[in-house]
């Protein structure tokens, strides 16, 4: 099943700064009938896995999934179900799935999947001996730690940590928090020189005990895109503001290319897509979506331009010019 949307030649020659997405590129839809599709990832064999949010007041208490698409046939199959609620995933050096398991009966958690097995182990379930908010994202170092963020957008659970924060974890195990000033942080990336850590603050206004009744307000906080020094003992420092979206929606996941600019989707009502930056925060390219996005992922090898962009319940893919960043395989 294959759906174009032809949005790419409809943009102006100012939306297409440094030919960032490859000319004549259009985007296909690959995937549709999900709740909500989020943290894209592509293993080092090129199979695409993604999550599906399946928030439990609206599925009838589905308990979360994680899916497999196989770009050689076209087909898609449930990969672990239930997922523990996975949102975020990422592949190590050593080609194992990494998920951010969150709330709404989810575990929580932070969890290594080893794929030629199928076994899973937990990295990191508890954080001063009291559970996480709500694992959401993950980006890893060239050093193999693990950054991971911790908001909360839903579920019955307590919340029992002091802060919504942005969490390290380091290969001997220990977990370290090391941003609490992102106020509700999202989406985490690293710099291909692992000098910066990109943190999207994404405060919707609810901590998710039960979600408001149908026209009561929220007020919304801080949506913004900011860059922290990385610095080489793992510890990170606030640089500066990137892009403020207030009072709008601001982004949810984001990656890099190899050229170091940030790949952004972005859920502004009023102009949602994947928004291109460069490593300063000007805007190099608008992508429009069908749907609003949550997340996006680069392939690997051959196709490693290759863009994989999840939104509303379904998943998309387009082709940039310059490859994704992605870390060097160790054995």
């Amino acid at each position: 099943m294959k759906l174009f949307f032809g949005v790419l030649m409809a943009l102006t020659a100012a939306q297409l700064i440094a030919q960032v997405f490859a000319p004549g590129a259009r985007l296909e839809k690959i995937y549709e009938g999900g709740h909500l599709t989020e943290g894209v990832a592509v293993a080092p064999d090129g199979t695409v896995f993604f999550s599906d949010i399946t928030f439990t007041t609206e599925t009838g208490m589905q308990a979360g999934h994680i899916l497999r698409y196989d770009p050689k046939s076209g087909k898609t199959a449930v990969y672990r179900s239930p997922s523990g609620m996975s949102n975020g995933l990422k592949f190590d050096a050593q080609g194992r799935m990494l998920a951010a398991e969150g709330a709404d009966y989810g575990g929580r958690r932070i969890t290594r999947t080893d794929l030629a097995t199928g076994k899973s182990v937990i990295l990191a379930g508890l954080f001063e001996g009291k559970p996480f908010n709500s694992p959401n994202d993950i980006a890893i170092d060239a050093q193999g730690r693990i950054y991971f963020s911790d908001p909360r957008y839903l579920g019955h659970e307590p919340i029992e940590q002091p802060v919504m924060a942005v969490y390290r974890l380091d290969p001997d195990g220990r977990v370290q928090r090391i941003i609490t000033d992102a106020t509700k942080p999202n989406g985490v990336a690293i710099s291909p020189d692992q000098k910066t850590l990109y943190v999207v603050t994404n405060d919707d206004g609810l901590l998710g005990f039960d979600r408001l009744p149908k026209g009561a307000p929220a007020r919304k906080g801080r949506m913004e895109l900011s860059a922290y020094d990385l610095h080489a003992d793992g510890s990170a420092t606030f640089r500066r503001r990137l892009v403020n979206y207030a009072p709008e929606d601001g982004p949810d996941g984001l990656v890099c290319d190899a050229a170091g600019n940030l790949f952004v989707a972005v859920r502004n009502e009023k102009r949602f897509g994947v928004n291109v930056y460069s490593p300063t925060g000007e805007e190099l390219a608008y992508l429009p979506t069908p749907e609003r996005p949550t997340n996006v992922g680069f392939g690997r090898g051959a196709e490693a331009t290759t863009l994989y962009i999840t939104a509303g319940g379904s998943v998309y893919r387009t082709k940039t010019l310059a490859p994704g960043h992605q870390l060097a395989s160790r054995p």
